[in-house]
Order: structure tokens, then sequence, then C-alpha cells
């Protein structure tokens, strides 16, 4: 039963949230080393991805992520120690609750029927009018 997919948002009682989006987008700073290469890979405005990081960033009495500003190498991204422990924590939750799910739901997704696109559905139950 590998299909089953958990999607996780964790929301923080003073404020800020933490979920999917955001943490692919700190990973792929990590890789790319800067906050324009990060919104290319994940396919995303350059602000969207500002955004998403000044959440993050204004969430946290720490920074996830320290901007460098232009330059003659052009700017760049860091991951801090604390975007580091933020990631570790939300993939091991993560796990965890994929497992969990797993488990409460295997017997359930026995049960579960295939659905056939909306549009396959209505041509049957929908004859199309002939145009005259």
């Amino acid at each position: 039963m590998n299909a089953l997919r958990l999607r996780l948002r964790v929301d923080f009682e003073q404020g800020g949230s933490l979920g999917p989006g955001k943490i692919d987008l700190l990973e792929s700073i990590a890789r790319k080393g800067s906050l324009s290469g990060a919104a290319r890979e994940l396919r995303m405005s350059y602000r969207r991805a500002w955004l998403l990081l000044h959440s993050v960033n204004e969430a946290f009495d720490k920074p996830a992520v320290e901007l460098s500003v232009g330059g003659r190498q052009g700017g760049g991204a860091e991951l801090t120690p604390f975007g580091t422990e933020l990631i570790y924590a939300y993939r091991n939750l993560e796990s965890e609750a994929q497992a969990h799910a797993r488990e409460r739901f295997a017997r359930i997704a026995q049960r579960r029927v295939v659905v056939k696109s909306a549009a396959r559905q209505l041509k049957k139950v929908t004859p199309r009018p002939k145009l005259r």
C-alpha cells in the first residue's frame, strides 16, 4: 500500500507554519545556494519563494536561511543550523506520520474504488444533444 500519501502542515500557536512547500524550498536552497536557483528548481516565481522564506524567517527567533546581497559573484542564500534543524524535525515527523497512516489505513485502502475521470463518467451519464 505505497500509494497512500500524507501531506503534513504544522501550525504553531504563536503564528507561523511549516509544510511541504516551505521545507522543499529550504532543501532546495541548501542544494542550490541561492533563492533564485531554488525558485527555478521548484518552478515557482522568485517572489513566491521570497515570501515563503520570509514567512519562515519571521516566524522564529532565528533565521532558517541567511541571504547575502549582490556583489561580484552575485547574492546567495545559506541554510543556517536552525534551518537544518527545521528540515530534520519536519522530515522525521512526516516519516513517522506516514508510517502511522499506512498502518491505520491499510484495511480501509483495500476497499478503495478506482474512480474514472469525471469527463468520462459524464459522457456515460449525460448523452450529448444532437445538432440538426
